[in-house]
C-alpha cells in the first residue's frame, strides 16, 4: 500500500480560483440548483406572460385548460426525469463527449447527474400552476352555487401535491426518510390515479356530443397521464425475489452475491424485504467476465443492520440498473476515486472494468478486519499502488489534502469522491474553488 504525503506543500496547492469563477464552485450554486432555479424563472416568465396578455386563466373554461395544461407539463417532467431509463440516456449523452475536447466542456457535462434540480424544479412549478388552478376553479364553483367532482377531485390532488413537497424538503426529507418514502410511492400513486379521474370527468363534461373514448383519444393530458404511467410502472414491472448469498467478513459489512444478471459496471441496484415499504440502493459490482454482481452493505442504520444480523436466503429486486455518478469517468484521461468505508463500493467496479487510468485514495477502519482478506486482495491486484489508510492505525486523515496529493502526483484531470455528504461536500468543494474538476453524489432521493 503506498503512503502518500499527510498534506501537500503549501507551494504544490493550487491557489483559489478569482472570487467571480470560485462563487459558482460553491455548493449553494450547484448545477443542482441552477437547474431547480431555471424551471422557476421559465415558470415564472410564463406566467408574466399570462398577466401581460389579459390573464389567459381567468373568465373561461379555455382559461382553466391552460392552467391544467401548465401544471401536467411541470409534473411530467419532475416525474419522467427520475425514470431510469431516461437517467441511463442522459449519462449516456454526456459522456459521449472526446477527451480531447476542452476540459471546461468535460468538467461541466460531467454534472449531469444534478438533473434532479429538473425534477425539483417541475415539482415546485407544477404545484403552484395547480394552486392556481384550484383557486381558479373555486372561483367559478362559488360563482355558480355549484360544487362539482372536479373540484373535490382537486382538493384532493392539491393536498397530495403539498404534502410531496412538504416532505421532500431537505429537513424533513432527512430526519424522516422513510416517511418522505412512503409518502411519495403511495401519494404518488394516489395523485396520479386521481389525475386520470380528474382527466375523464373534465373530458366528459366539455365533449360537446363527441363520444368520450374519441374525446379522451383527443385529449393531450391523457397521453401525457399515460407517458407518466409507465414511467412510473416500469421498474415496478421489473419486481423479482431472487436468490442471494450473503457473506460476512465483520459484524460491520455484508458482502451480497446475485446471480440473476450481470449490470453494467457503475450501476445501482434497489433492493428490499418489504418491497412497498422501503428501499435501498447500492452500487452493483460485477467482476469482468463473469455472470453476477455483488453489492456491499455496510451497517448505517437499522436496516442495514438488520440485513447484516439475519442475512436473507431471497431478496426483492426492483426496477432497471440505474448509471451512478462515477460514470462519468470515461470523460477524462484520468481520475483519482476519492473514498471512506464503503464508499469503495461504487468505485470498484471501475477499478475493475479499467476504462479509465484511475488511483484509489480509500481511508477505512481496519480494512482487511473489516471488509476481508478476499475484498482487499482484489482491490491491489488492480491498483497496487493504491493509498488505503487505516483510521484505526493513524487517525482520521485530511481528505482534501490526500484528493490534492493524489491529483498532483498521478496529473489527474478529475477526482470523483464517494463518501458522506459532509465530506463528499468539503471534497468537492475543495476542489472546485481550486479549479479542479470534482464529483460527488448530492443525496437528493
Amino acid at each position: 500500500m503506498r503512503r502518500l504525503l499527510d498534506r501537500p506543500a503549501p507551494s504544490e496547492i493550487p491557489a483559489p480560483l478569482p472570487w467571480p469563477r470560485r462563487i459558482l464552485s460553491h455548493p449553494r450554486l450547484a448545477p443542482y440548483h441552477r437547474l431547480a432555479a431555471l424551471v422557476l424563472v421559465g415558470n415564472a416568465a410564463l406566467l408574466y406572460y399570462a398577466l401581460t396578455t389579459g390573464g389567459w386563466w381567468r373568465a373561461t373554461d379555455g382559461g382553466l385548460a391552460n392552467l391544467s395544461y401548465a401544471a401536467l407539463a411541470n409534473v411530467a417532467l419532475a416525474v419522467v426525469i427520475r425514470q431510469q431509463y431516461v437517467i441511463n440516456l442522459l449519462f449516456w449523452l454526456a459522456t459521449r463527449a472526446p477527451t480531447r475536447w476542452p476540459l471546461r466542456l468535460r468538467w461541466g457535462l460531467g454534472k449531469v447527474y444534478h438533473f434532479g434540480g429538473l425534477h425539483v424544479g417541475g415539482a415546485l412549478a407544477g404545484t403552484a400552476w395547480f394552486a392556481g388552478y384550484v383557486a381558479e376553479l373555486t372561483r367559478q364553483a362559488l360563482a355558480d352555487r355549484a360544487v362539482t367532482a372536479v373540484l373535490v377531485l382537486s382538493y384532493l390532488l392539491i393536498a397530495l401535491l403539498l404534502a410531496l413537497v412538504a416532505t421532500a424538503l431537505p429537513p424533513v426529507r432527512g430526519r424522516r426518510h422513510d416517511l418522505f418514502e412512503r409518502v411519495h410511492r403511495f401519494g404518488g400513486w394516489a395523485a396520479l390515479i386521481l389525475l386520470w379521474a380528474q382527466t375523464v370527468l373534465v373530458v366528459d363534461g366539455t365533449r360537446d356530443g363527441t363520444p368520450l373514448v374519441g374525446a379522451l383519444l383527443g385529449s393531450p393530458p391523457l397521453w401525457t397521464l399515460a407517458l407518466l404511467t409507465v414511467s412510473v410502472a416500469l421498474p415496478w414491472l421489473r419486481l423479482r425475489r431472487v436468490p442471494v448469498q450473503v457473506d460476512r467478513p465483520s459484524g460491520h459489512v455484508a458482502l451480497l452475491t446475485f446471480g440473476h444478471t450481470t449490470p453494467f459496471a457503475g450501476s445501482s441496484t434497489a433492493i428490499s424485504r418489504r418491497p412497498l415499504l422501503e428501499w435501498h440502493s447500492f452500487a452493483n459490482v460485477p467482476a469482468p467476465g463473469e455472470r453476477g454482481f455483488r453489492l456491499t452493505v455496510s451497517r448505517a442504520g437499522d436496516w442495514t443492520g438488520a440485513l447484516i444480523d439475519e442475512p436473507p436466503n431471497r431478496i426483492w429486486v426492483k426496477g432497471i440498473t440505474t448509471a451512478g455518478v462515477a460514470n462519468i469517468e470515461t470523460l477524462f484521461t484520468r481520475v483519482v476515486y476519492v473514498a471512506t468505508g464503503s464508499g469503495i463500493g461504487p468505485v470498484l467496479p471501475h477499478l475493475l472494468a479499467g476504462k479509465v487510468p484511475a488511483h484509489l485514495v480509500w481511508s477505512t477502519r481496519s480494512p482487511r478486519a473489516t471488509y476481508g482478506d478476499e475484498l482487499i486482495d482484489e482491490i491491489l491486484r488492480v491498483q497496487p499502488d493504491a493509498t488505503i489508510w487505516d483510521t484505526a492505525r493513524r487517525g482520521k486523515p485530511d481528505m482534501v489534502a490526500l484528493a490534492l496529493q493524489a491529483w498532483r502526483a498521478t496529473s489527474a484531470e478529475a477526482v470523483i469522491c464517494i463518501a458522506n455528504q459532509k465530506l463528499t461536500r468539503q471534497v468537492v468543494h475543495g476542489l472546485e474553488r481550486r479549479g479542479i474538476p470534482a464529483y460527488g453524489a448530492i443525496w437528493d432521493s
